[in-house]
């Protein structure tokens, strides 16, 4: 069976984790999309660890974790992460790279990073890993497949010249830097097939017979509903397809395969990076949530930012759980609201003066104020707690307002940072 671990938010909603547990009953965990702009944090017996290229099953030994067609795999990242978790005392993981994924070169980096600050005050908030030009290069047709790295010399140094012919004129005219010569990208070219070589294989074949063979495969997706190009607060998302629907292409499989997809919903909202918030919130009472969320404060895992914070948006997670094409909701971090006499929660949103329920395209959103209803609050640690109706009943009450409201079943709750700490309803 294949199963999607998606998020319904902005990202930063708690997938590691919740693959992190998932993964025990599965055979292969697959990165299906995205790159190393992003981190999902998991605790476990080795310690804490924020991963960026690599797949939340590599703490099992039976896992054969899979990076997809889909990924813009960085192999400076890929190779680091990889010594992190070794000099940490993980064992080596099985890991299985794409012969069809594409490569983050440094001159996606840079030209992210020329691009940012020649935007300067109207930039997107990227994280300046190189995403956006690297999507933009592999739609245009001149990106590096893995596989190409194994052409003969003429040939690779030919498509070469070609690529960097467009990018000098960037690099010359617009953003007044020094140009690429063909020889260094060959070079890096060259560098990067020595790295990979030892975990390069045709995926698609060997999902194509996990599939036959009836394995546990998990999709392990990137970032949110609503950073997805096509569904998401656009311009400011991210350049890969964030939904469960698009792990199909960016592993390989058959989309018919994917039987459960999990949804994960953050107790309240947070973001990293520019774009509309409507539930956002500011001064003191952001300060206070951030400093007590997350696993040890509200600051991305990759860039180390401080995240916008803001309450449950149950009207961007109802339309985000109806994107994904989610089956059940995983709520998290549930625990973070133990210090609040009251909850506040976005219930609809103010539009021109009326109240709408349905989650706009931007140019509407934009114009959008929230309307906040207020729940009792718990007032005490619900760590530790490990069936559901053990919890407290305003506890209890928040999560069934929250499932009402959305539309889909909550069927896992995460109240605390370590994998022990989860309920199953």
């Amino acid at each position: 069976m294949i199963k999607a671990i998606v998020g319904a938010n902005w990202g930063d909603e708690g997938k590691g984790k919740i693959t992190d547990v998932e993964a025990a009953q599965s055979d292969i965990v697959i990165r299906f999309q995205g790159g190393s702009n992003a981190g999902h944090t998991i605790i476990n017996n080795y310690g804490k660890f924020a991963l960026h290229q690599l797949p939340s099953g590599v703490f099992y030994s039976h896992i054969t974790n899979i990076i997809g067609n889909g990924v813009a795999l960085s192999v400076e990242n890929f190779i680091k992460e990889l010594k992190a978790l070794e000099e940490r005392g993980v064992p080596k993981p099985n890991i299985v790279i794409s012969d069809r994924a594409q490569l983050v070169m440094p001159y996606h980096i840079q030209l992210d990073t020329f691009e940012e600050a020649r935007l300067s005050s109207h930039s997107f908030g990227s994280t300046k890993s190189g995403i956006a030009p690297f999507y933009s290069d592999k739609f245009a047709k001149i990106g590096f497949q893995i596989s190409e790295l194994y052409d003969d010399e003429d040939a690779l140094k030919e498509k070469i010249d070609r690529v960097i012919t467009l990018k000098n004129v960037l690099y010359e005219h617009l953003y007044h830097q020094p140009k690429l010569t063909v020889d260094e990208v060959y070079s890096q070219l060259m560098e990067y097939r020595k790295l990979l070589e030892p975990y390069v294989a045709d995926t698609f074949s060997i999902l194509h017979k996990a599939v036959q063979d009836g394995k546990n495969i998990l999709l392990e997706g990137q970032l949110g509903a609503l950073k997805d190009p096509d569904f998401g607060i656009y311009p400011m998302v991210t350049s890969s397809s964030t939904l469960a629907g698009y792990g199909a292409i960016g592993a390989g499989l058959p989309p018919y395969g994917i039987k459960e997809i999990i949804a994960v919903v953050k107790a309240y909202s947070s973001a990293v990076g520019a774009g509309e918030f409507v539930s956002e919130i500011f001064g003191a009472e952001a300060d206070e949530l951030r400093r007590r969320g997350g696993d040890g404060g509200e600051f991305g895992a990759t860039t180390g930012r401080p995240r916008r914070m803001g309450w449950l948006d149950l009207v961007a997670s109802r339309y985000g759980c109806q994107v994904q094409g989610s089956t059940c909701v995983a709520l998290t971090v549930l625990d973070v609201l133990g210090y609040l006499d009251e909850i506040p929660v976005c219930v609809a949103y103010e539009l021109n003066g009326k109240r709408i329920d349905s989650f706009p395209p931007t140019v509407q959103l934009k114009h959008c104020k929230p309307v906040i209803e207020t729940l009792p609050g718990w007032k005490c640690d619900i760590r530790g707690i490990r069936k559901y109706e053990d919890l407290p009943e305003n506890t209890r009450r928040y999560i069934e307002f929250a499932e009402k409201t959305i539309g889909i079943p909550i069927k896992i709750v995460s109240n605390g940072p370590a994998r022990e700490d989860i309920i199953y309803r």
